[in-house]
């Protein structure tokens, strides 16, 4: 199957990322690679939420769960945790946690959004990603679970839970 790249948001001091068109029935799946997003703000988490009415609301539920591998720069504090982020909650779904704002210190990673446009099944979502944590450490965090509605998903957006970012986020359609 093959991956073609259907927008690329690069955002410079911007507070979200959105996409807001262009996720229908077209493709069965949808990925969406962050690339070097680094926060305004200090040790905060990048998040995803996702919209079915085109981006004005951005609180659809989501079960979540998520592993977490991180090491320290200094060689220390390398450790591997289950950590379950959302029980159906409309928050946004982390894709990094404690991201740094040093210029060496950034999340990227990709997310995965299957069969956004079937109105019969819950939606799965997948996601990898790396981030350099603000204590010095580098984190490597694997999230699966779904968007617990039958209702379509036509928006998707990206934040950090404060302040501004730079980076570059890239939707693909698979099919």
């Amino acid at each position: 199957m093959a991956m073609t790249l259907i927008t690329t948001n690069t955002e410079s001091g911007d507070a979200t990322s959105s996409f807001t068109s262009s996720i229908d029935s077209t493709y069965k799946l949808y990925i969406f690679k962050w690339i070097n997003c680094n926060p305004a703000t200090d040790n905060q988490a990048f998040k995803v939420n996702f919209s079915t009415d085109g981006g004005s609301n951005y609180n659809m539920s989501k079960t979540v769960t998520s592993l977490l591998i991180y090491h320290g720069e200094n060689d220390g504090g390398g450790l591997m945790e289950n950590n379950s982020n959302l029980g159906n909650n409309t928050g946004g779904m982390a894709l990094a946690t404690g991201t740094g704002n040093g210029a060496d210190e950034h999340t990227s990673g990709t997310l995965w959004l299957f069969n956004p446009s079937n109105t019969t099944y819950v939606k799965h979502i997948y996601s990898v990603g790396v981030n350099y944590y603000s204590s010095d450490q580098m984190y490597h965090r694997f999230s699966s679970g779904y968007i617990n509605s039958t209702s379509d998903v036509d928006a998707v957006q990206f934040k950090f839970d404060s302040g501004n970012f730079d980076g570059t986020i890239k939707m693909y359609g698979v099919g």
